[in-house]
């Protein structure tokens, strides 16, 4: 039985163990996700797992007061930017794009350095396509050294997640998937920072573990948070297994030169889009939305005033604080 399908199966088991105990599954003193009456007699195989909630509350109050797309705002004018931000990723993932693309659903974000709002562009994108009626997403906090999606959606921060499943053979992915207070939304967390996460991102275990939540359930969409391709290796590695890249730009901000020098990290294979955040005035009267495959960019060899040419680029247009 594959990782994923034990996921499932723990996941499917946790109500009829709580309503055959009288308990509520989501609060303390419950047993582990999905063990039954025999297993909680037993030492669990993950101690971790033992001891934290199975489902997180996501603070939506507080994601409303940032401005986020949130499910009880659904008609908000940042909640229209990011319906045309992911319509092409949804016809790509349905095959209905330019081009055929390899592993469609599983969508990294990435910026060229810290401050462009990637994190932020990748929770508003997984808010906004878990209200898809026949879709549910898996956000993955692959930021390993700051972690913040998982922050700001509520994780706690001793959490496990995506680098101690690599590592260690006692946690799987059952142990860090997280349901949500949202409906759709689920959550794997960065998990403790390694300083082999290089590494074992690059490992067999994680191709593995990437094609098959690529694979086994096709209305799932896995938004990958990921860090900064100038900063470090495991945005560059993170790349390499996605199929779908959305590159987030500030706006007024970025260097044209860093963000050539940060696509040069993107095999040519990847359809890559580009999120412009941080614009000024209303985006949504001054701009369309589009994906393509090539970018033009004025060269040089400072992150000076370079102007960013727009012939073969991708743009999309938001507003989100930088993270």
């Amino acid at each position: 039985m594959s990782i994923i399908e034990k996921a499932i199966e723990k996941l499917e088991s946790q109500a009829k163990v709580a309503a055959s105990a009288g308990q509520d599954p989501g609060r303390p003193g419950v047993a582990p996700q999905g063990v039954t009456a025999t297993e909680r007699a037993a030492p669990a195989t993950s101690a971790a797992a033992k001891q934290l909630p199975d489902i997180i509350n996501v603070p939506l109050d507080r994601l409303n007061s940032m401005g986020a797309v949130t499910p009880d705002r659904p008609r908000s004018r940042i909640a229209e930017e990011y319906r045309m931000i992911k319509r092409p990723l949804l016809a790509n993932i349905e095959g209905k794009g330019a081009a055929r693309v390899e592993h469609p659903n599983l969508i990294m974000v990435t910026s060229s350095l810290q401050g462009e709002g990637k994190t932020f562009t990748s929770i508003n994108l997984a808010m906004s396509i878990s209200m898809e009626e026949d879709r549910t997403v898996l956000l993955v906090d692959g930021d390993m050294a700051k972690a913040s999606a998982g922050g700001l959606l509520g994780v706690p921060k001793d959490r496990p997640g995506l680098i101690d499943v690599l590592e260690r053979e006692d946690i799987g992915i059952e142990d860090v998937l997280l349901h949500t207070n949202v409906p759709n939304l689920r959550i794997i967390p960065a998990g403790l920072l390694h300083e082999r996460a290089t590494e074992l991102l690059a490992s067999d275990a994680m191709r593995r573990l990437v094609e098959e939540l690529s694979s086994r359930y096709p209305d799932r969409v896995v938004i990958f948070d990921s860090p900064p391709l100038l900063l470090t290796s495991e945005a560059s590695v993170l790349a390499s297994l996605m199929g779908q890249i959305v590159f987030v730009v500030a706006a007024e901000q970025t260097p044209p030169a860093a963000v050539k020098e940060a696509i040069e990290h993107i095999a040519d294979d990847k359809v890559v889009g580009m999120v412009l955040n941080k614009t000024r005035g209303n985006p949504l009267e001054r701009f369309g939305y589009g994906y393509g495959y090539g970018y033009g960019y004025g060269y040089g060899y400072g992150y000076g005033d370079q102007k960013a040419g727009s012939d073969n680029a991708a743009h999309g247009s938001a507003h989100a604080p930088g993270q």
